[in-house]
């Protein structure tokens, strides 16, 4: 809504028409539900398809080589990486490296926030599924 001024109900004090408010849907919703549609729940950085493949690959370990994630998820190891990063940067994902003998290995594991974001994010899933 460029140019115009607006409340927090979402009208056009300028022009005296109402906008669609910025808000998620609230407790007016059909179903009364204060939070709105499960949809906002919906973790952005877990949502990713490859993401959130890694994310579930990686819930039923306590970690796991960045070769059976890579090949689990069906990703180059360029892809895993790019997207182990985004992760890591979020706080979901540990990246521990190590040796195996001489050859390097690195590890991954999800982080205490990593598991609830999962979950929560099923959840949401769950919800918007009718489930």
């Amino acid at each position: 809504m460029s140019g115009s001024t607006g409340d927090a109900a979402g009208t056009d004090t300028a022009g005296g028409h109402a906008a669609a408010p910025d808000v998620p849907d609230g407790p007016d919703d059909s179903d009364g539900r204060a939070e709105g549609h499960a949809r906002h729940r919906l973790d952005e950085v877990i949502h990713a398809p490859v993401r959130f493949s890694i994310v579930a690959a990686l819930a039923g370990v306590d970690d796991a080589e960045f070769a059976t994630i890579r090949d689990a998820v069906e990703v180059s190891d360029s892809t895993l990486s790019k997207q182990v990063a985004v992760l890591e940067k979020a706080g979901y994902l540990k990246v521990r490296k190590g040796y195996v003998g001489k050859r390097p290995r690195t590890w991954l594991a999800l982080s205490r926030e990593g598991r609830r974001a999962y979950g929560s994010h099923l959840e949401a899933l769950r919800a918007i599924a009718g489930g």
